[in-house]
């Protein structure tokens, strides 16, 4: 019989958990810059939610220096390029 930790240390059972983290990582950081520059268009949403984990909890600091939301699509530019 598999027991809670057994599963847990599966691979899809961790692949389930992070794309989980992954978009609510998303979702927060969508109203957060929806909050602060209006409403996101498509294209941005688009490239929000192509961001890795990684890089979408580096908008989450960045989002905080941002002045404007040119500097949101400079961020993007440079993020999606890599």
């Amino acid at each position: 019989m598999f027991l809670l930790t057994d599963i847990k240390q599966t691979r899809v059972y961790q692949e389930a958990r992070e794309e989980g983290k992954q978009k609510g990582e998303t979702q927060i950081l969508l109203r957060q810059l929806s909050k602060r520059f209006g409403a996101m268009g498509s294209r941005r949403i688009q490239a929000i939610n192509q961001l890795s984990l990684e890089q979408l909890e580096d908008l989450g600091e960045a989002l905080l220096d941002f002045d404007n939301v040119a500097e949101l699509d400079n961020w993007l530019k440079s993020r999606v390029a890599e």
